[in-house]
């Protein structure tokens, strides 16, 4: 049956604690009664946003934050295998601002921050699309000695990793949020939405990933315009074009591991539908640069209905044998 969006965002906190990366290594279960993230609140976003005062809570072990404001995290116990994930609107960067940090390094605590999100050893945005490289992504407290006091993310996700063993020791930070006037690699909050992606004369690939089960309709792609010339593309495919949009679907969170269903490689006006089921769409547009690219696209989730009348389309028996 579908999965709700708390079901999902519940499903994708817990697989974190069994982090395949080279600073992440979970080895214990949460306790059963911990909530391990925070739920995307809009009335509470509109609250805080017309209040004057910062918003101020404190850390959970495993947690999740879409807002701005100060947090705090005191270990009251050892605390061995913690992470935050940090995320905004599309059109956002999450700034970090590291106040306040005590942790023993020397005792084997650590505080790491990386640009994108990791689950399972699997990178959002991939290695392939991301402007820096995976070392690059990462910020170590205790290899640096001291974490810069503004760190800024590629896109609208980020997360810390951290590990404390003494009582009483921890951080606290401030987030805030930037305007991004084009961003590329988006992770949405929502299983509903609508985006325009701009990719202005860049060679770069941006993603756009839903971590859920979705109905996807193209209404507007543009590919290789140039000082309003439109250079016509060959029939046959997408080999060999420099300028390109795939669809892809997964049950991971690497764009680059996910199963293609879809190129488009013509500009077209008009809608272009596609039922997804797999618990992760991509939509990914890969540029060569030379032109300026547009797709204008909308999604909603999957209902029931829908998830049962999967063999209508005989690319979603594969995304769906997890859901």
């Amino acid at each position: 049956m579908a999965c709700g969006l708390a079901c999902h965002l519940l499903l994708v906190f817990l697989a974190a604690l069994e982090g395949e990366s080279r600073y992440f290594e979970a080895k214990d279960e949460v306790a059963a009664e911990e909530e391990p993230f925070l739920l995307l609140n809009a009335d509470l976003k509109r609250e805080l946003s017309e209040g004057q005062q910062m918003y101020r809570r404190a850390l959970r072990c495993i947690d999740m934050l879409s807002l701005e404001g100060q947090f705090t995290f005191t270990a009251e116990q050892p605390q061995l295998h913690c992470a935050t994930f940090f995320i905004g609107d599309p059109q956002e960067f999450i700034m970090i601002d590291f106040d306040f940090v005590n942790i023993d390094c020397q005792a084997g605590d650590f505080l790491k921050v990386f640009d994108g999100w990791i689950l399972k050893g699997e990178k959002f945005p991939s290695s392939l699309d991301h402007p820096l490289s995976t070392s690059e992504r990462y910020i170590d407290f205790c290899e640096a000695g001291r974490i810069r006091s503004t760190i800024r993310s590629s896109q609208n996700v980020a997360m810390i990793f951290f590990r404390i063993h003494d009582l009483g020791n921890g951080f606290t930070l401030t987030i805030r949020k930037k305007p991004n006037l084009f961003p590329c690699n988006v992770i949405s909050q929502t299983p509903t939405g609508r985006f325009t992606m701009v990719i202005p004369h860049q060679h770069r690939n941006c993603s756009f990933s839903i971590i859920y089960p979705v109905v996807i309709k193209i209404s507007d792609l543009m590919l290789g315009h140039l000082n309003g010339l439109h250079l016509k593309k060959p029939s046959a495919g997408c080999g060999g074009v420099g300028d390109f949009v795939e669809l892809l679907g997964g049950n991971g969170l690497d764009p680059s591991k996910m199963f293609p269903l879809a190129d488009l490689c013509h500009s077209f006006h008009g809608p272009a539908q596609m039922k997804i089921g797999c618990d992760n769409t991509v939509l990914r547009m890969v540029s060569s640069g030379k032109h300026l690219n547009r797709v204008t696209f909308e999604y909603h989730q999957l209902d029931e209905h829908e998830l049962e009348n999967r063999k209508e389309n005989s690319l979603e028996e594969f995304c769906l044998s997890s859901v």
